[in-house]
């Protein structure tokens, strides 16, 4: 997993005012905290982390004002609901060689049984740990000819070297649904000749 270098400065400034100003000079304002220092407070540029963002538990190499590096990953990314664009982030500060809980994406390859079957994703990320700097993107899975009542657990799935799973074994991941059959519309006559209930 590469790292991705981000230029931040602190900030001093907090509230909806200041944060509407950092965001108009196409900054995002953000908060590192981990290992039990004090939260800092910080202003970082959109444009990079978003493009860092890209990457599922990207590695966030920071340089802060120019005086210090730490590395960081995302932990919770607000992004506005109707244009999309960064308004906040938190960063979790981490160390070379620690272990993190984080959530990787499950992938599926392959072809369900016929049948017209559906797949659901129970979880839609696995909670894995992982060493700080080694964090998968995400795990890849074959669904290939699972049918109706067949699922995948967290122990089926495998896991990159050096990665283990946070949740039990036996939680359900994926699962393959029936088809549904579609229901007779209102007030249709049954088989039985009555009209169905509403």
């Amino acid at each position: 997993m590469s790292e991705v270098k981000i230029s931040a400065a602190t900030r001093t400034e907090f509230g909806k005012g200041a944060a509407r100003r950092i965001r108009r000079d196409s900054q995002v304002p953000g908060v590192l905290y981990g290992h039990g220092a004090d939260p800092l407070h910080l202003t970082l540029p959109g444009h990079d982390l978003l493009m860092a963002l890209r990457t599922p538990n990207v590695l966030i190499a920071l340089d802060i004002d120019g005086k210090k590096t730490e590395l960081a990953i995302p932990k919770a990314v607000q992004r506005d609901p109707l244009k999309g664009f960064l308004e906040h982030v938190d960063l979790l500060l981490v160390q070379r060689g620690e272990q993190v809980n984080v959530d990787i994406y499950v992938h599926t390859e392959g072809e369900l049984a016929p049948g017209g079957n559906l797949l659901e994703h129970v979880l839609n990320a696995l909670p894995v740990q992982a060493e700080a700097t080694h964090i998968p993107e995400s795990v890849t899975v074959s669904i290939e000819g699972l049918s109706a009542g067949d699922s995948i657990l967290a122990k089926d799935i495998p896991l990159p070297k050096g990665t283990t799973l946070a949740v039990e074994e036996d939680t359900v991941v994926l699962q393959v649904l029936a088809a549904q059959a579609e229901e007779a519309p209102e007030g249709e006559e049954t088989e039985g000749g009555e009209a169905a209930e509403a």
